[in-house]
């Protein structure tokens, strides 16, 4: 399954290409995209640097660290660490072991999505920024240290990326985007099957266009608060 994100288009199934398809050997993948990287991230950094600010300043309120930093898998393999505003309790991963272990239904969720509806590591404002996603802002200084790109497949932890199987290397050819074809299409509602072919189109498609067009779409996702 593939998604046409062309202006004025739905995403409708397509036909899946090889890796002959991809356009990962294009002018804007391997130098563009970088540029329009910078370019955007110089932009937006004096205005989105007094709100992350203010977000850190918030959630240091309860004694903890206010960046998470989580490692994740890059371009080539390149492992890095993905940044974030905090938005769960501090004794997080000792809290998911006991939550999974008294609710099987609740295990179940996690070995298949990767994450919960009602993760119970959340705080109440970790709520409010997953929902409007500004918990991914600081993400832009991975921007600036090219680990990250505006646009991109969504980034996964290594015992994600085995579930792309042949499909894994769409995923590497590329650096993992703030946003993308996920994001922008109610990725609380899709299958990670699904999600992983979004992955695979945007390879596929990749340009400036597109680009212009997903962060647009982003804009308005964020302001419906489809995260989580």
């Amino acid at each position: 399954m593939a998604f046409d994100i062309s202006v004025g288009h739905s995403f409708v199934p397509a036909q899946v290409e090889g890796r002959k398809g991809w356009r990962h050997r294009s002018f804007y993948n391997l130098v563009g995209k970088r540029i329009f990287d910078l370019l955007l991230a110089v932009v937006l950094l004096p205005v989105l640097m007094p709100v992350i600010l203010t977000l850190w300043l918030i959630v240091r309120r309860d004694g903890g660290a206010g960046f998470f930093g989580h490692r994740r898998i890059g371009r080539n393999g390149k492992v890095f660490k993905c940044w974030k505003i905090r938005t769960m309790v501090m004794d997080a991963e000792q809290r998911l072991v006991a939550y999974l272990a008294e609710n099987p239904e609740a295990a179940e969720e996690w070995a298949r999505e990767q994450k919960l509806k009602h993760d119970p590591r959340i705080t109440k404002i970790g709520a409010f920024l997953r929902a409007t996603s500004l918990d991914e802002l600081p993400q832009i200084w991975n921007v600036l240290r090219g680990e990250m790109s505006f646009v991109g497949p969504r980034p996964v932890v290594r015992a994600e990326l085995g579930r792309y199987g042949r499909k894994r290397s769409a995923y590497l050819a590329f650096r993992p985007g703030l946003t993308g074809i996920w994001q922008v299409s109610g990725r609380n509602d899709v299958s990670y099957e699904t999600r992983v072919q979004m992955d695979v189109e945007y390879c596929k498609v990749v340009s400036l266009k597109e680009d212009v067009i997903l962060l647009l779409k982003t804009g308005k996702a964020v302001i419906d608060q489809t995260g989580r």
